[in-house]
């Protein structure tokens, strides 16, 4: 049975292109830019629990239409010829359900108005920034939390109360 969590496309390259800190590392180095989205796509999709699909438009590049998957979030470089729009419009179809929502990351109005008519939800670029560092910064609570609540990552921390007494008869004998 196929999986049934809500899914996400993301436009690869329109988030590196409405990123800051992607459009500074694109200036580098594509390979980096691509890297560090996907970075970034695998732990909001563990935050999120949506399954992450990242497209990068290969339009120009032939024999590409590769598919793959980088830290759990799948990747595809478009076919020869066809768009990351064209690909993304043709995942919404494959991806439709109607107990799971479909949801697309890009900034660009035409797509939005075509995926739209599709049933799909659209996200922009900024505000899918703003989810995934709200993600990052919830993370980091959980994990401060865990870490002064419990002063020490020790065992006796994640013991039950009858293991603690048994272990400390034991201790005592």
């Amino acid at each position: 049975m196929r999986e049934m969590r809500d899914v996400l496309l993301v436009d690869g390259y329109n988030m590196i292109g409405g990123w800051p800190e992607l459009s500074a590392l694109s200036k580098m180095g594509l390979q980096e830019a691509r890297d560090r989205l996907l970075e970034k796509l695998a732990d909001y999709q563990a935050f999120s629990d949506r399954k992450v699909i990242v497209i990068f438009d290969a339009y120009r590049v032939p024999g590409l239409g590769k598919a793959f998957a980088q830290n759990k979030v799948a990747v595809y470089f478009t076919k020869e010829k066809e768009t990351a729009d064209e690909c993304i419009e043709r995942l919404v179809g494959e991806y439709t359900h109607r107990r799971r929502q479909i949801y697309v990351a890009t900034s660009d109005m035409v797509e939005q108005h075509v995926i739209f008519g599709q049933g799909a939800l659209r996200v922009s670029a900024r505000e899918l920034l703003t989810q995934v560092e709200q993600g990052e910064k919830e993370i980091q609570n959980t994990i401060a939390e865990r870490s002064s609540s419990t002063g020490r990552n020790t065992i006796d921390a994640k013991l039950s109360p009858e293991m603690r007494k048994l272990f400390e008869q034991w201790r005592r004998e």
